[in-house]
């Protein structure tokens, strides 16, 4: 699962599949703003939300009218469908094959995920991998485990062929590395080393020699924990700050100037992640049984995940911040091992990790762990585990019975288990006619993608564990 680095030929803006992918974040309580502050701090956030929807920081991906033709490409029957189809029902069709929602609020028929231009430009922003849909319903800072990038790539590709169209460096680097072997998931962390390892501390473009990644595939985190975790990724290795939420930005036509110009914006794109809070669980819940389930949670649970009594009439949550040896929760070491001391100590000695006047943040060389995420609104963002390997929360309870080749079969939550509808499957139907649905299927048995670990509850009866699903669901 190694390959050379071909980012220097074909350094793309990943940004949206990479940006912020294992971003979480700050403090433990919970700190009443002054009113003036609230105001400054929305004010920021909404500039924030404006600018990563509608400023591109890359290149462009493709024209609205590549997008607008890309059914040429589809297989049959699909094509047959499309091509009787009106404009508005193509364009919904390609919205639900690759994953994209439309704008909450916004007429525009935009995506979430791209800014469009007023020529029809496309061009990948951060919610490509942070804004999906929370069962049906977009939402930006959801996850966005339906992002079928590796397919719409090949596609756009195709068709940009068929109509003699240039290729972008997205459609080049896609033949050389793999964007998601699962929709929903990403090779996000390659990318941001290979872009990283091409720049010097104050973000120059170096000549270095060529570097063999780890390839692997990652879920990405909702953005609605951000403003409680200190340390960006998974790992925690990265102490949180505005300038490191620009790393993905780091194509070669963005130079040292733009990082400073654009310095302001990503102050507001950071007080966007920090405004951020999880929808609310709609249907109905056994309050009787969450109490309990409260209890058993906080006597087993909150030493590495907090607590969240507010939810319960209180005002205080605490968050540890807590790095578990990866010996000890035993989920998929991949991604652990993937990211180089070396690489790390390159991002702590560069401009991300320098705030300013000197001062330069925290970084962890040599992480020997994942750190316990922040489980708030947890029930709106399946699958779980950094690998996306576990569809839900009722399996995340029952380690012995998670199963070993799955795929999602409907938007609908699955109000028994909290997560994804699913069918179980012996393996991936490898001679299926559509790619795109070969990518639906997600096999634990592959590199990377390993469903193990995290035995904790097994400590717990049947009974305590059906009361912590229940009290999930009220995080």
């Amino acid at each position: 699962m190694k390959f050379q680095n071909p980012l220097r030929p074909f350094s793309h803006p990943l940004l949206a599949t990479v940006c912020l992918v294992g971003f979480s974040v700050i403090g433990i309580g919970w700190v009443p703003l002054a009113a003036d502050e609230t105001v400054r701090t929305s004010s920021s956030a909404e500039r924030g939300y404006r600018f990563l929807t509608e400023h591109p920081v890359l290149t462009s991906d493709f024209s609205q009218d590549t997008f607008d033709q890309v059914w040429q490409s589809w297989p049959e029957p699909l094509r047959r469908q499309a091509e009787t189809a009106t404009l508005q029902e193509r364009r919904a069709m390609a919205f639900e094959r690759y994953g994209l929602t439309t704008r909450p609020d916004d007429d525009s028929g935009k995506p979430l995920q791209y800014v469009v231009d007023d020529d029809g430009t496309w061009t990948m922003n951060c919610f490509s991998c942070h804004g999906g849909s929370v069962y049906g319903k977009s939402t930006p800072g959801a996850p966005n485990n339906r992002f079928a990038l590796q397919t719409m790539t090949e596609e756009i590709r195709s068709t940009k062929f068929k109509l003699g169209r240039p290729f972008s460096r997205m459609d080049m680097g896609a033949l050389f590395i793999p964007l998601g072997t699962t929709h929903g998931t990403t090779n996000a962390v390659v990318f941001g080393m290979g872009l990283m390892s091409s720049r010097d501390a104050d973000l120059n473009v170096v000549n270095t020699p060529p570097t063999s990644f780890t390839h692997h595939d990652m879920d990405a985190p909702p953005w609605w924990t951000f403003h409680k975790r200190p340390y960006l990724y998974i790992d925690g290795f990265a102490e949180k700050g505005h300038r490191g939420l620009m790393q993905f930005t780091l194509i070669p036509e963005n130079g040292p100037e733009f990082y400073r110009e654009n310095e302001n914006a990503f102050r507001d794109v950071y007080d966007y992640l920090a405004s951020l809070r999880p929808p609310k669980y709609e249907g109905e819940v056994n309050v009787d049984l969450a109490e309990q389930g409260r209890v058993v949670f906080n006597q087993t649970c909150a030493e590495c995940h907090g607590t969240y009594d507010r939810q319960f009439g209180g005002d205080d949550w605490t968050y540890p911040n807590r790095r578990i040896p990866i010996n000890d929760i035993g989920t998929d070491p991949v991604r652990l091992k993937a990211l180089s001391v070396e690489g790390r100590k390159k991002y702590a000695s560069s401009w991300f990790a320098n705030v300013g006047q000197d001062d330069q943040q925290d970084t962890i060389v040599a992480p020997d762990g994942y750190v316990a995420p922040p489980l708030d609104g947890i029930w709106a963002s399946p699958p779980y585990f950094h690998n996306g390997s576990v569809p839900t929360l009722w399996h995340v309870l029952h380690p012995t019975q998670r199963p070993q080749v799955w795929r999602r079969i409907s938007e609908a939550i699955d109000d028994a288990k909290m997560g994804f509808s699913i069918e179980v499957v012996d393996k991936v139907p490898l001679t299926h006619p559509d790619v795109a649905v070969r990518r639906t299927y997600f096999d634990t048995r592959r590199f990377g993608k390993s469903n193990q670990g995290h035995d904790y509850p097994d400590l717990l009866s049947e009974d305590e564990k059906n009361a912590v699903l229940e009290y999930l669901k009220t995080l």
